[in-house]
């Protein structure tokens, strides 16, 4: 009689990471794929896919352990919210009693000795992790690329003006679509990718010099303009984000501009051993959505 096939839930289903983790598992056939939806809506869309859905809402604990019946392996990916803490908490105490054995947390940048607070927020979440005995990876990608695309929802790079907040630090980079696929082999070979800490950030830039680079590669004139991190904190407040994690951004944002986050341009070589490809440039990711960037 052939073995079960280990499950594996999705959570974040909907969001950048988990939409793409999701993307890249469902032609595998060595898994069951379970997306987790809060809404029936969002649910048909993958259900129209062939892909199984169960109602997850991290806000209604109630929700938790039905989810995760029968679940053996969980991408866990939660909200830009001091609430992350709690909703970790709650849904990881669902999930070892529902016996899941594998968890592949998606973290935020940082060496071990990370002070940026929402960074530290995940560490204790990977803690907490350990502590209740999962076999885990816990992935940390350093900045999207993607941020440049859009952030909060609005524009950052428009007409050749990037207007953003860390003044000429140069930040450590990772296209969230490389994320998707080190998450999607750590939940295939959990053998392989367990007890690890995987730090994801291969090109080290400033936001100048990612200017200079799309000037290249476009041929139209592009520059940067470094805007007081107090600007930042004001758009958040007008568009009705969480103010505890945004006060934390803008405080990580002021400590970048100064130079005094450790490690904040570091950069690794794990990709290839992870994954079996090379990650993604800045010169390939400018060139791959050339047409968002042009103007």
């Amino acid at each position: 009689m052939p073995a079960q096939k280990p499950t594996v839930l999705i959570t974040g289903a909907t969001g950048q990471i988990g939409s793409d983790t999701l993307r890249r598992l469902q032609a595998d056939d060595s898994i069951t794929l379970v997306a987790a939806v809060r809404s029936s809506a969002k649910g048909q869309v993958f259900e129209s896919q062939g892909i199984h859905t169960v109602m997850l809402d991290f806000d209604k604990e109630e929700t938790l352990a039905p989810a995760l019946q029968g679940i053996d392996r969980v991408l866990l990916v939660t909200g830009y919210t001091v609430d992350m803490l709690r909703q970790s908490k709650a849904f990881l105490d669902q999930a070892k009693l529902a016996g899941v054995q594998h968890i592949v947390h998606l973290g935020a940048c940082g060496r071990d000795d990370t002070t940026v607070a929402h960074w530290a927020w995940h560490q204790l979440v990977e803690r907490y992790i350990e502590w209740a005995g999962f076999s885990f990876t816990h992935l940390r990608p350093e900045t999207f690329m993607q941020n440049l695309l859009s952030y909060g929802g609005t524009q950052v790079v428009q007409q050749g003006v990037i207007r953003q907040f860390t003044g000429d630090a140069r930040l450590s980079w990772v296209d969230a679509e490389d994320v998707a696929l080190a998450a999607a082999q750590a939940l295939l070979h959990p053998e392989k990718h367990a007890g690890q800490t995987y730090r994801l950030g291969y090109d080290a830039k400033s936001y100048g010099e990612i200017a200079a680079i799309m000037q290249q590669e476009l041929g139209e004139p592009f520059r940067y303009e470094a805007l007081p991190p107090e600007i930042f904190l004001e758009n958040m407040r007008a568009a009705g984000a969480e103010m505890a994690y945004m006060s934390c951004v803008y405080d990580h944002y002021k400590r970048y501009g100064a130079h005094t986050i450790p490690g904040a341009d570091d950069t690794f070589e794990n990709f290839p051993g992870i994954t079996g490809q090379e990650p993604v440039r800045w010169v390939e990711f400018v060139r791959k959505h050339r047409t968002a960037f042009a103007y």
